[in-house]
């Protein structure tokens, strides 16, 4: 209990004499007079002697030995101690019916009051009323250490110390009286400031703390509870609180429209919250927080939903913010918003595909790329910006993106389009002939790519794919950078793991271990006499590289026959038992020609190994027939063809009719002209593009069975026995991660395993692994 301050001031003349210590009577009229100060006339002040004579008046009366009523000597000497009980329970009693009396006079006065005067009255009396029993706690110290502390300490119900026990009189007699008047006056305040008005909510606050100051814990007495501030208190606010907004939200909802309500809710709520920071307590924050939440969103939830769709159609990116903080509020308030965003993110996707798919054969691969990452790009930044960043929202527009950018209308022409042009994106973005953009640009395109590929289900596509491009950039030395290409193979291993891009490392190894064997290969032909070609060799590894053997038969040039003799010797010298197969089909060259009467200078022509078989033919002379080029190379008609087919249109040979075939006789063309000294010959075909196309997808395929029946075998090792159904579910769980398996094909790769004797049929639908 905090001590009052000393009381000054001047002693009344009037003011009586110290009463004799066994007279309870007088001593109770002494007392009063002291406390009638205290209590109505505090601010005259009373000097410390009479401070100190009453203080002393009751520490004598309640240690006399003599009680009123006791009338033998010998009763009063075996009974001391029980005398001076009945004397502090008389003085306690006393002090009772005094407070008793002098609230129910304030009682009677406060019923000329009403409104603010009513409150202004309350907090009045209630601070007079609070700091006098401070003063009348300390004199009566003598009593609250000894009789009360005493009754307390036996369990007896009831009894306070004097500070308290003024606060469960007020309670008692004054606050059970005037409780309603007063709280009506609260509410009839707070809702002129809930209406514009400017008020004096100080009187709110401190009523606020007078009704927590009455919690008092019946079991307890030196404990405090919420529970009349809460009953007393909280409820009506809340009850009034729920009428008010209900009542104004209907009417406001149906003159305005929805965006114009939600701002009016969200100012509302914010008000509220400051509410309780200028004059509540803080303990009706949260049940405040749903009362509101419940009358202004709540309640009006549907109404705002059904905005929603209008509010995406027109990216109405602040007002679909409040919607989302509004909602948020609210049990389950954002899901159908959700469900909504995914439907429109997906619609808008499928829409952007249609949009630049007129032909899916002739779609250019960064068209349809910058397509998808165009939606994906634009609802990202609604979700980062609109929705807090929130997983369930970030969950819904994945769910979108996966859904348009694997079944689309390019991916009806078939189902691994997408993986397959957004590989050759990539192909494109890391060739040198490709975009020519800055690395840290290069860096960023690459990020995005990847966004596309986590959405991506067909992943093994995609790598069969990149797989064989990335070749073709290795052998021919056409990636824009190293440094490109090992930033892409990292994203690849961090999104799909080590498995995924082993052989894409290997194959960077291979070329790096081919770069230091020419090297040495060079040094051993500086020392011999005769003359030898600038040649470069790759080694590739016949597990790691997608690389199909030659169709065809194939006589390469006696120079380049002699040189690929000579490093197939020092190749076999430092690893003996290797077998090196040529792949000539992807083998090129530079041949200089002298020949041009229109050239002031020679033009080199870039070659594939075969065209260089060809056009050194003519070194020779001037006209070879058909049958003749193909006798000599040894090529099929496949290879011969589209060779001849080149050099025919860039016009450096000539036949009739630029006819290829049986029976066309080729000359060399004497006036082939040229702005450029380098010219490039060594063209892919549509044909061959399309062929590669068909064989990588028909790899797909047999690769995918053979992934099927491992995953099968790995589980069924593990278990022993499955039932079928689910056998097949386990598996789909697996493969998922590289591409989404069809029921069908596990079923059939089931059956294949059962022909093998890898697995049996067992009793009710059950499978069996065989060891």
């Amino acid at each position: 209990m905090p001590q009052p301050r000393q009381v000054r001031g001047t002693a009344l003349n009037n003011f009586p004499s110290a009463p004799d210590k066994d007279d309870i009577d007088k001593t109770w009229d002494y007392l009063k007079s002291g406390i009638d100060r205290i209590h109505d006339n505090l601010q005259d002040g009373m000097d410390l002697k009479t401070y100190m004579g009453i203080y002393t008046a009751i520490h004598n009366f309640c240690t006399s030995q003599k009680a009123v009523g006791i009338s033998s000597p010998a009763t009063i000497s075996s009974g001391a101690h029980r005398g001076a009980h009945l004397l502090g329970e008389d003085i306690y009693k006393k002090l009772i019916e005094y407070l008793t009396n002098s609230l129910e006079e304030h009682v009677k006065a406060s019923e000329s009051h009403q409104d603010e005067a009513l409150l202004s009255y309350y907090i009045k009396e209630w601070n007079r009323y609070t700091i006098a029993a401070k003063y009348v706690h300390h004199l009566f110290r003598y009593l609250n250490r000894h009789w009360v502390k005493r009754e307390m300490d036996e369990g007896k119900k009831h009894i306070y110390d004097v500070y308290t026990l003024h606060l469960v009189e007020w309670r008692a007699v004054l606050f059970n009286k005037v409780h309603e008047k007063v709280m009506g006056a609260v509410l009839k305040l707070v809702e002129r400031q809930r209406q514009g008005e400017t008020i004096e909510y100080s009187q709110i606050k401190s009523v606020v703390e007078s009704f927590v100051s009455l919690g008092l814990d019946d079991q307890d007495s030196t404990k405090t509870t919420l529970e009349v501030y809460r009953y007393y208190f909280e409820k009506p606010f809340l009850e009034a609180t729920k009428k008010f907004y209900t009542d104004e939200s209907k009417q406001f909802v149906a003159e305005n429209s929805v965006v114009e309500y939600m701002k009016k809710a969200e100012a509302r709520l914010n008000e509220e919250e400051e509410r309780v920071k200028m004059y509540l307590h803080p303990d009706i924050a949260v049940q405040l927080k749903k009362t509101c939440n419940q009358a202004l969103i709540a309640d009006h939830s549907d109404l705002l939903r059904d905005e929603f769709q209008v509010l995406l159609d027109n990216d109405r990116e602040e007002d679909m913010a409040r919607m989302y903080s509004l909602l948020s509020r609210i049990p389950d308030g954002l899901e159908p918003l959700r469900s909504k965003f995914e439907a429109h993110v997906r619609k808008a996707g499928l829409a952007a595909v249609t949009k630049v798919a007129a032909d899916a054969e002739k779609l250019e691969p960064k068209v349809y790329v910058d397509a998808l990452l165009e939606i994906h790009t634009q609802y990202q930044g609604l979700v980062k910006r609109a929705f807090n960043d929130e997983p369930e929202f970030t969950r819904s527009l994945d769910n979108a993106c996966r859904e348009f950018v694997n079944r689309n209308d390019v991916c009806k022409a078939g189902s691994s389009k997408s993986p397959e042009l957004l590989a050759k994106y990539t192909d494109v973005l890391l060739r040198k002939s490709g975009t020519g953009i800055e690395e840290a640009e290069l860096e960023n395109t690459l990020t995005q790519i990847m966004t596309v590929f986590k959405y991506i289900e067909d992943k093994d596509v995609f790598q069969k794919f990149y797989s064989r491009m990335l070749a073709r950039r290795l052998v021919h030395s056409t990636s824009s950078s190293d440094d490109a290409e090992t930033s892409m193979i990292s994203k690849l291993k961090e999104a799909c793991g080590f498995e995924y891009t082993n052989k894409l490392q290997r194959m960077f190894q291979d070329m790096q271990i081919s770069k230091d064997l020419n090297d040495g290969f060079k040094e051993h032909t500086q020392s011999l006499d005769s003359k030898v070609l600038d040649s470069q060799y790759s080694i590739l590894g016949t597990g790691f590289w997608p690389l199909n053997p030659p169709t065809t038969t194939f006589n390469p040039p006696a120079e380049v026959a002699a040189d690929c003799e000579r490093f197939a010797r020092f190749y076999k010298n430092k690893h003996d038992g290797r077998k090196l197969s040529w792949l000539w089909q992807l083998c090129k060259g530079e041949v200089k020609a002298t020949y041009l009467r229109s050239m002031k200078s020679a033009v080199i022509f870039q070659v594939s190994a075969y065209q260089m078989a060809i056009l050194l033919l003519f070194n020779e002379k001037d006209s070879h027939t058909y049958d003749d080029i193909a006798s000599i190379t040894a090529l099929n008609s496949d290879a011969l063809d589209p060779s001849l087919g080149i050099l025919l249109k860039a016009k450096v040979l000539k036949s009739e009719g630029d006819k290829v075939g049986p029976g066309a006789v080729f000359n060399l063309n004497y006036e082939f002209k040229s702005k450029k000294l380098r010219v490039n010959l060594n063209v892919g075909m549509k044909s061959e593009t399309k062929q590669e196309e068909v064989e990588t997808n028909k790899t797909i395929e047999e690769d995918r069975k053979l992934l099927l029946q491992s995953a099968i075998v790995r589980i069924m090792k593990a278990r022993k026995q499955m039932k079928h159904q689910q056998l097949v579910s386990e598996c789909i769980n697996q493969i998922r991660a590289r591409f989404v398996p069809k029921v069908s094909d596990i079923k059939k790769c089931i059956e294949i395993l059962l022909d093998k004797e890898y697995l049996e049929r067992l009793d009710d639908d059950n499978l069996g692994y065989l060891a």
